[in-house]
This record gives C-alpha cells, sequence and structure tokens, in this order.
C-alpha cells in the first residue's frame, strides 16, 4: 500500500480545497486558546513559554476566567472554540467548573493538557461531565526515546499512549500534536501510524517557530517545509490533518487539487518534483501500513483562518496576542475586554490585510488564504508583516517587474 491516494480518489475542486469562514474573520474568532496558567511539571525542550511549577498569583481568577468566558460568548452565534491549555490546564483546581461555566454558555469547551499523572480516567471523566468534547495530546516522537527525551521526564510517552486510549473510552474527541523539527521529521510516518492506532480524529503538526526554548532546536528548511506539506496532503486521505504555523499548507492544497482537476498525470507530475525527503516519508509509509486494513477518505480541507485573523491567544494574566508564538501584546481583557481588543486593535487589523504584508507574502496569489505565518517572520526577521522565511513558493507577480514588492523588512 501507498501513502499516495490513489488515481481519482477523495477528488476535490480548488474552489473548494480550503474551507472559507461563514463569518467575518475581524468580527469574531474561530478559535480562542486561553493559557489558564503556566503552571506545569514538565520541562519541553520547544515550548514557548517559560513554564513554572506553581501557578502566578496575577493569573485570572475563577471569577475573572467566567467573565472572559462571557465576553467570549458575547460574540454570539457562531461561537469562537475556546481550547483551555497551559502550562498544564490540569494544575487548575477550578479547570472542571470552568469547563462547565463555558459549556453553560453554549460555547465548544476544549482542553489541551500536560501529560503528567494528573490526567487520570477520573479527571477525564470529570471534565468530559463538565462539557468538555475534546482533548488534544502531543505526541512528538515515535518512541519513548525522541519523546521523552523532548518532554525532559521519563514515562512520558507512555503515558500519553495511555491517556489517548483513556480519552476515546471516555467519549472525547482526541487530537494528537506534533512538532516537526530536523531531529525527528523522518519519525512522522512512525507517528502517524501511533495516531491512526490511537483512533484519533485529528492529527495537528506544528512546524516549529523558533522562540522560547525552541530556539535550541532546528526547524526545517523551507524546501522540507514543501516536501512535508506535500506528504501531509498525501496521508490526509488515512484521517483528519492540520498544520500548526505553516498556512501555505492551504497553498499546497488548492495546488494539489488544481493538478488533479486537470488530470492524474500532473497531480503525479507535481509530486515528482518533490525532494528526497519526501519520497523518503512516502516509502517510509508504504512500509509501514503494508498489510493493514485502512480506510480511505477525502482529505479534509484544512480551514482558512491565521494569527489573529480567526484566532487569537489569551495568557494566563489575560493579555491578548495574535497567537501564542507571536509575542506582539495587543491589551488585557480585565482592562479593555477581549471583543474589544480583537475586533478594535490595530496589530490585530493589520493581520487581516494580507496585500499589505511586505516582501513576496504581499503579492503573492495566495495571500488571502495562506498569508504566511506571521510568527516566523516575527522570530526570523523581527518583522511581523515580513515575508513567511519558511515558505519555499516563489509567486509569479516576482517575475513581473512592475509588480516586484517595494516593501522592506523592517
Amino acid at each position: 500500500m501507498t501513502a499516495t491516494a490513489p488515481t481519482g480518489h477523495g477528488t476535490t475542486k480548488p474552489e473548494r480545497a480550503v474551507r472559507q469562514l461563514h463569518h467575518d474573520a475581524g468580527d469574531r474568532p474561530m478559535i480562542t486558546i486561553w493559557e489558564v496558567t503556566r503552571a506545569c511539571q514538565l520541562v519541553c525542550k520547544h515550548c514557548r513559554a517559560d513554564a513554572q511549577h506553581t501557578g502566578h498569583p496575577l493569573q485570572l481568577t475563577t471569577d475573572e476566567g467566567k467573565a472572559l468566558l462571557d465576553d467570549i460568548a458575547a460574540f454570539g452565534r457562531p461561537f469562537p472554540i475556546v481550547i483551555l491549555t497551559g502550562g498544564d490546564p490540569f494544575e487548575r483546581p477550578d479547570l472542571a467548573e470552568l469547563v462547565g461555566y463555558g459549556h453553560g454558555l453554549g460555547l465548544h469547551m476544549a482542553v489541551s493538557p500536560s501529560v503528567t499523572p494528573k490526567v487520570t480516567p477520573e479527571r477525564l471523566a470529570e471534565i468530559h461531565a463538565a462539557g468538555a468534547n475534546a482533548l488534544s495530546l502531543s505526541l512528538d516522537g515515535a518512541s519513548a526515546a525522541t519523546h521523552d527525551a523532548w518532554r525532559g521526564v521519563e514515562g512520558v510517552y507512555e503515558r500519553t499512549i495511555a491517556a489517548a486510549r483513556a480519552a476515546v473510552a471516555e467519549g472525547l474527541r482526541v487530537q494528537v500534536n506534533s512538532t516537526v523539527t530536523q531531529g525527528n521529521v523522518r519519525e512522522l510516518p512512525a507517528i502517524l501510524r501511533t495516531v491512526m492506532d490511537l483512533k484519533a480524529t485529528m492529527w495537528s503538526v506544528f512546524f516549529l517557530v523558533p522562540t522560547g526554548r525552541g530556539e535550541n532546536l532546528l526547524p526545517l528548511v523551507p524546501a522540507d517545509n514543501e516536501d512535508v506539506m506535500h506528504w501531509l496532503h498525501d496521508v490526509s486521505t488515512l484521517l483528519a490533518i492540520k498544520t500548526t504555523e505553516a498556512p501555505h499548507f492551504r497553498r499546497v492544497a488548492i495546488q494539489r487539487a488544481r493538478a488533479l482537476q486537470e488530470s492524474p498525470e500532473a497531480l503525479a507530475a507535481l509530486q515528482a518534483q518533490r525532494g528526497t525527503l519526501y519520497r523518503e516519508l512516502t516509502a517510509a509509509t508504504a512500509d509501514l501500513l503494508t498489510g493493514q486494513e485502512t480506510t480511505r477518505r477525502k482529505p479534509r480541507p484544512p480551514i482558512d483562518i491565521n494569527s489573529g485573523r480567526g484566532f487569537a491567544f489569551i495568557d494566563h494574566l489575560g493579555d491578548v496576542y495574535p497567537s501564542g508564538f507571536l509575542p506582539h501584546h495587543c491589551g488585557n481583557v480585565k482592562e479593555h475586554g477581549f471583543r474589544a481588543i480583537y475586533r478594535g486593535d490595530p496589530l490585530l487589523q493589520s493581520l487581516r490585510r494580507p496585500n499589505e504584508f511586505h516582501g513576496k507574502c504581499g503579492v503573492c496569489e495566495f495571500n488571502e488564504v495562506c498569508g504566511g505565518s506571521r510568527s516566523h517572520a516575527y522570530a526570523v526577521t523581527g518583522d511581523i508583516l515580513a515575508s513567511d522565511p519558511t515558505c519555499a513558493y516563489t509567486p509569479p507577480a516576482l517575475a513581473l517587474p512592475h509588480q516586484r514588492p517595494t516593501h522592506t523588512a523592517h
């Protein structure tokens, strides 16, 4: 069996290769991440934050958290999805109370814990009963040797597998998050098989942003990013896949849909342009899936959201950012309210105008559905509106002298 979708299978019209929001992304986010605490007992190599063993004394209280959830619910329908993360949200004794309060407002509540001994079947049942319908867990290696080295604590890999199985048995939808770097990229096929074996509903592959502790790790080079995204699209016929900090996955989805609409040979020609890493991942996937019963599906179209445009992050103190990996402070929910910040902050508004981005992102024909990773742009160049340095694509406009971008990185 190969990882590539059979000819003609899962055909997606180009205009449907990317899902569009049914509401104005400038009016309300689709996803809101609330870092309920910085407390965490793990010491992950790639963590964006300076985690601590106990919660900050000024982190949002239970009442302040409920006020925040009231504010989010006031956006109205369609309500934003609220993901409670950390640190480790299970470090908060009022986690189930917060989940239940948000659920009572009609919000879709999900929890993203660190896998420590606090993740027990009893605790999972508690948050499920309170109203959480989804749980996300991180798996950054195909073995305990790799994953536990990332997490800085022995035994986390086995606990993660056990936690995922317990969550599925509890009836929670499970998403597995995997960060990809030069050090673990060739483990992706084996991680894929594990994710499938765990019956996870989605696999989210995060492309490392060199910030926080992640500055000590090596992100993929642009050509390898492209290879990984094409491979991910291949295997998205096996389970739902999304990417984090790699919005150009949406450009890949459109390019592939256009090629397949032209002919199966055109898609094969596009795949043939990929590099050595793509071929290695494809061959390894075929080996791992040989003899397995697998059900093919149409690829799940990625959703058109980006930092500050359909997505926002609120930290443990109530400070708002375009994402957790983009350290541009936009205001505090205790002072101005989340809705006012999301709708009115000048920086967030600028992130919704991709035609004004600098360099090739500003002239790229895909910038309305991609826009590049603003976090990568800022981490590498210091310019939040700069071109995404992780993207290998060259827009045709750059070949036209009168359309070449005149913006320069700040």
